[in-house]
């Protein structure tokens, strides 16, 4: 998840907002460091490549560091080079301007772009659930959107809000039935009793208040204390982060063979990641992450937790969550009646062309691209995450 301004895929920048890192814990695998393919020559000097993410060095992005750090990129070849977001950062923006080779993004923000005329494809859904959630305290009495109508309910914009839109929508409720609070990318005006429901990703802003203090017991909130109304559950999750290559580029065999060999490595990443849960986070922190430790650990679990188990293999793009993700931006309004977007993109906005093959050829190397048996971890916040 990104943050502040044009996007939101990652954490404040704020040192007293730091994301909580997560860890998912536990899918088991042939091995718990996915071996080296061994595909790319060894005698051939490496291809630089740069990878362009929504926000700083966190837990979010773990599986791409964890690529770098136990040298899968480079086991195929690459030399990769992690380019860290900023406020004023828009993923799909660098990678249609032809400044780095791939990017992270949510799907929808990119659907925009798209349709504005950025040729870029989805080329390995990474996340297959959504991390969005609207949560309150358990006093308001707030359990679905049908709630929120009347109720004053955060929204931080800039291409965040449309899986809550979508939520009050199927339920009846219309933008202009809630006070809409232009909420910041923290949890501090949720806190203040400003906000009735806001929002929070389950594996930043949702820690947030659980490694607060809560005045009237003096002890840390607890998620009893809470209610969370999870878009996943509601049916209207939105894709967030993929994988994006230039699709003109992808005609050039060499940029296909490279994608493919990009893709492989990075989902060794994330099993490693998944495996090596506590390990992943520490690798996250010596890229720079200002996070906490604990809020790391956390970052990395829940991280974990939308991507496994895989349905079909880390990285496929499921055709109904494709067409849910579309259906929302085309037909869901914001506040003054704008969509998404206003057609279905083209054919060319998403191939599983690429994430099959590394999928066939990690299947063939012995890892395990599923994690059916995937426990996450139970992971204790601390005061401010650290």
């Amino acid at each position: 998840m990104w943050f502040r301004l044009k996007t939101k895929g990652a954490t404040a920048l704020v040192a007293a907002t730091a994301l909580v890192a997560l860890a998912g814990c536990g899918g088991t695998s042939s091995s718990s460091e996915p071996a080296a393919s061994g595909s790319a020559s060894s005698s051939a000097a490496p291809t630089k490549v740069k990878l362009q993410l929504q926000w700083v060095a966190q837990a979010q992005f773990a599986g791409y560091y964890a690529a770098k750090d136990q040298g899968y990129y480079s086991d195929e070849g690459l030399d990769v080079e992690i380019v860290e977001g900023g406020p004023d950062i828009v993923p799909q923006d660098v990678l249609s301007a032809g400044d780095v080779d791939y990017a992270i993004s949510w799907v929808p923000k990119v659907l925009g772009s798209i349709e504005k005329g950025a040729k870029i494809t989805d080329v390995a859904q990474i996340f297959e659930r959504s991390g969005t959630t609207q949560i309150s305290m358990k006093d308001k009495g707030i359990t679905s959107p049908a709630q929120f109508a009347g109720k004053k309910i955060g929204s931080w914009g800039y291409g965040n809000e449309w899986e809550l839109f979508a939520g009050m929508q199927k339920d009846g409720v219309n933008v202009k039935d809630v006070k809409l609070i232009q909420q910041a990318f923290d949890m501090n005006g949720f806190l203040s009793g400003d906000i009735d429901a806001a929002q929070a990703m389950t594996y930043n802003e949702y820690a947030q208040v659980l490694e607060t203090v809560n005045p009237k017991t003096g002890k840390l909130y607890q998620p009893t204390e809470l209610n969370v109304v999870n878009w996943n559950d509601v049916g209207t999750a939105m894709l967030q982060d993929a994988i994006w290559a230039n699709s003109d580029k992808l005609s050039d065999p060499a940029y296909a063979d490279q994608t493919t060999r990009f893709i492989k490595a990075s989902i060794k990443g994330w099993v490693y990641a998944r495996d090596n849960p506590e390990k992943a986070a520490g690798v996250v922190t010596a890229a720079g992450s200002q996070l906490g430790e604990s809020h790391q650990l956390w970052q990395t679990n829940e991280v974990n937790k939308l991507i496994w188990p895989s349905t079909a293999g880390v990285g496929m793009i499921s055709d109904a969550a494709w067409k849910q993700t579309v259906d929302i931006a085309k037909n869901t309004k914001n506040d003054d009646g704008s969509t998404i977007i206003t057609a279905d993109p083209p054919d060319t906005a998403r191939s599983n062309t690429y994430v099959e093959k590394a999928l066939a050829e990690l299947k063939t190397d012995g890892v395990d691209v599923d994690g059916t048996s995937f426990k996450p971890l139970t992971v204790e916040l601390k005061e401010g995450g650290s």
